[in-house]
């Protein structure tokens, strides 16, 4: 019970890896406010997370014995997202931990210069944009508070390129550079700012992950081989599990981890170390 009487806010909960520390944390004593977009959005060309699926999140979680908040918020949108954080506030009073995990991998599988300017808009409003937002709403109260650990969920596309990705490499790249300026802006203020890159997450079933085989979808690998495709590019010749990087994200949460900040840890299976 590392984390027993904090508060967590994770964004893109209703699935996926947001789900899988959603649980973790759950786990280890944390009360939580679950945001998700809880539907789909127009220019992206596959099935986001739905209501039902935030709500079954948020009812594995209070098997825990937790308490759980969970609501439909867009974080392209700041009143939605100051909304939360309100209500998040009345009920718990204080947030400890801010996961952005919330992103999309599509579209992408094009050549830069296909890209339309909406598909390179709505990739950065996303992925970069709203894990900037969510710091503005949540920065101010954990600097008042004088502690706050805050983790932004990049990927090994913030480390390296890939082809046909230009977009979503783009707002990883931000998302480290975000992470190492806003440690800087609040480390005398002991709120701590760091970066997960997940390398390739196999899709488990009992989080309902899908971004493994969108990113295959776009990249035009056959669905019922992406997994072998994937796991050839491992060093450790696996793909890397949901769990792992809830695992990651929870040491970053507890004090365990004090005085980290500003850093970015790989969870690849090696990918990244060639």
């Amino acid at each position: 019970m590392r984390l027993d009487g904090k508060v967590a806010l994770i964004t893109g909960a209703a699935r996926g890896l947001g789900r899988a520390c959603a649980l973790k944390f759950a786990q280890e004593g944390v009360d939580l406010v679950l945001l998700d977009v809880a539907g789909n959005i127009e220019g992206v060309p596959y099935q986001l997370g739905s209501q039902s699926q935030l709500e079954y999140t948020a009812k594995c979680c209070q098997q825990f014995g937790v308490v759980v908040r969970h609501m439909r918020v867009d974080i392209r949108n700041m009143a939605e997202i100051n909304q939360a954080v309100d209500e998040a506030l009345s009920c718990f009073e204080h947030i400890d931990i801010l996961v952005n995990n919330a992103g999309i991998a599509a579209p992408s599988g094009k050549v830069v210069h296909d890209v339309t300017e909406a598909e390179w808009l709505l990739m950065q409003d996303i992925d970069l944009n709203g894990a900037w937002r969510m710091i503005k709403a949540v920065g101010r109260l954990m600097a008042q508070q004088r502690r706050g650990s805050i983790i932004n969920i990049a990927s090994t596309a913030g480390l390296v390129g890939y082809r046909n990705f230009s977009g979503y490499v783009a707002a990883k790249h931000a998302i480290i550079g975000l992470t190492k300026a806003a440690s800087l802006d609040y480390a005398p203020l002991k709120v701590r700012v760091n970066a997960l890159c997940p390398g390739s997450v196999r899709d488990c079933e009992t989080v309902e992950g899908k971004m493994l085989s969108e990113i295959a979808r776009s990249l035009d690998v056959d669905v019922n081989e992406h997994e072998a495709v994937f796991t050839q590019s491992q060093p450790m010749n696996e793909l890397i599990e949901p769990i792992d990087i809830a695992n990651a994200a929870t040491w970053l949460a507890s004090d365990e981890s004090y005085r980290v900040t500003g850093s970015v840890i790989t969870v690849d299976a090696g990918f990244t170390s060639r």
